[in-house]
C-alpha cells in the first residue's frame, strides 16, 4: 500500500510493484500533514486487505545546500519541517494503531535521520523535526508495548536520494560528506529498506524502541 504526495511517481511505481507482485499493491494519494487523508488511507486499505499490521512512516523532506540555519529561519520554515517530519508520524500512529490493537499487534518504523543525533549546520529547524520523531518514537514504544505494537526507529545518514541532489551536484561538498564516511561512500535507499525490512518482519519481535543507525560508520567517527 505505497502513498505519495506525488501522485505521477506513486503511480509509476504501482505499476512496477505491480509487474512483480500482481494486483496486490494499493497506491493512494497521500499529504500525510492532512489529518483527513490519513483516515481515509487506513480506511481503504483495510477494506482491500483487512488489516494492516506495518507502518513505515518514511515521508519527509530534507536538508538542501540552502536550508536556513537558527537566526535566518522563518516560523513556516520550523512549522513545514514539524508538519512533515514529526506531527505526520503522530497522525499516521494516530490511526494505524486502533487497526493494530484489533489485529493484536504490528510494527511501526519511524524514519528519523543522523541528524536527530549529531545535528547539521546550518538546518535547525530540520534537525529539530528529526530529533522530535526520535523521541515521539521512544515515549509511543512504551505505551503500545502492552498491545504488541513495536515502533522503532532508523537513523539514516546521507543516502543517495532526490533530497540529496543539491549535494551530489556539488562535487566540493559531496568529497567532504564522503570524507566523513568510513566506507567511504553514500549509502542507496536500498541500504535503508532492508533494515527497515528487518524491523517489520517477525525476525524483530523482541525489538521495541530500537534506534538503528544506518549510515556508514559516519557516527562512530563524530
Amino acid at each position: 500500500m505505497p502513498t505519495d504526495i506525488n501522485t505521477k511517481l506513486l503511480n509509476q511505481r504501482a505499476d512496477s510493484l505491480r509487474e512483480q507482485y500482481g494486483d496486490v499493491i494499493l497506491p493512494l494519494a497521500l499529504d500525510v500533514t492532512q489529518e483527513e487523508q490519513w483516515g481515509d488511507a487506513i480506511t481503504k486499505g483495510v477494506a482491500k486487505f483487512g488489516k494492516i499490521d506495518i507502518l513505515v512512516n518514511n515521508a519527509g523532506i530534507g536538508v538542501t545546500d540552502k536550508t536556513s540555519g537558527l537566526t535566518d529561519s522563518t516560523i513556516a520554515d520550523w512549522h513545514r519541517y514539524m508538519e512533515t517530519n514529526a506531527m505526520a508520524h503522530f497522525l499516521g500512529m494516530k490511526y494505524i494503531v486502533p487497526v493494530m490493537k484489533k489485529n493484536g499487534g504490528g510494527s511501526i518504523i519511524n524514519i528519523s535521520s543522523l541528524a536527530s543525533v549529531q545535528g547539521i549546520a546550518g538546518a535547525s529547524p530540520y534537525t529539530a523535526s528529526r530529533g522530535a520523531s526520535r523521541a515521539f518514537t521512544k515515549g509511543a514504544a512504551r505505551d503500545l508495548g502492552k498491545y504488541n505494537i513495536r515502533v522503532n526507529s532508523v537513523l539514516p545518514g546521507w543516502i543517495v536520494t532526490p533530497m540529496m541532489q543539491a549535494f551530489t551536484l556539488n562535487k566540493q561538498l559531496l568529497d567532504s560528506l564522503i570524507d566523513g564516511i568510513p566506507l567511504g561512500h553514500l549509502g542507496n535507499p536500498e541500504d535503508v529498506a532492508y533494515p527497515v525490512l528487518f524491523l517489520a518482519s517477525d525476525e524483530a519481535k523482541y525489538v521495541n524502541g530500537a534506534e538503528l543507525i544506518v549510515d556508514g560508520g559516519q557516527s562512530v567517527r563524530g
